[in-house]
């Protein structure tokens, strides 16, 4: 399953890589098990709990953004990608701490808005018991609409720092706008098409493509939780 994950190869190509030491048949049948068995979504939540608990998240500012990726295979929950020539694909939508650390996510068609994305993405962060704590939330110009204030009050977030988004008519601005916090939520979302299988999805069913999302997040944050091994270290700097 890691290996698919990483490279974005077939099950057939992942269990040759292994050494055949399973059939490609077992390891599908496992991780409709474990999905099942509500496993993926489990070690998730126990990786964001223990970052929480050894390092602490920074939920004074987070920042939200969609990403499109390919989806070539097709099945439930694509749709056609309006910046990859209609071809389909499918998107995530993640919520992130101040230093970029995912607290929550939705899935969706790749003809999806990310505006449209944002309660759910706040739902699965509201799973987390998180959102309360959110002070200030950073979107880019997608997010400009009374719709998004709407759903932001509904949960009590009251500040919104949203870039403009030019109207019909409106001039354009003379400099480029400030990314802001905006930056922030753009590297994860590197981070995360970084995996291979995320980047380029062969699977048909929304629920693999969540589990494996899922899989992908533990990894980031057990990676960040090794970079702050040394944290007690009285030498190691104490500073994200």
């Amino acid at each position: 399953m890691v290996t698919r994950l990483v490279t974005g190869c077939s099950w057939e190509d992942a269990c040759r890589l292994n050494g055949n030491r399973v059939s490609d048949t077992t390891v599908r049948e496992r991780r409709d098990e474990w999905i099942e068995a509500g496993i993926f979504e489990a070690i998730e939540s126990e990786a964001l709990a223990a970052f929480d608990r050894i390092i602490g998240l920074e939920l004074s500012d987070v920042s939200a953004d969609g990403s499109l990726h390919k989806a070539p295979c097709g099945g439930e929950g694509t749709g056609k990608n309006p910046t990859d020539r209609g071809k389909l694909g499918w998107k995530w939508s993640i919520l992130v701490d101040r230093y970029g650390i995912i607290v929550g996510v939705a899935i969706a068609p790749a003809n999806r808005n990310d505006c449209v994305l944002l309660e759910a993405t706040l739902e699965d962060m509201a799973r987390h018991g998180l959102v309360v704590d959110v002070e200030t939330i950073h979107l880019d110009a997608g997010y400009d609409s009374a719709g998004v204030r709407k759903v932001l009050a509904a949960v009590g977030i009251d500040d919104a720092v949203i870039a403009h988004r030019r109207r019909a008519g409106e001039p354009k601005p003379a400099t480029m706008p400030s990314l802001g916090l905006r930056w922030v939520v753009e590297r994860t979302n590197s981070w995360l098409s970084n995996f291979g299988q995320l980047r380029r999805n062969n699977d048909r069913r929304i629920v693999h493509r969540r589990a494996h999302l899922g899989l992908a997040m533990a990894f980031l944050l057990t990676a960040k939780l090794i970079d702050w091994r040394n944290r007690w270290d009285p030498k190691t700097p104490q500073n994200h």
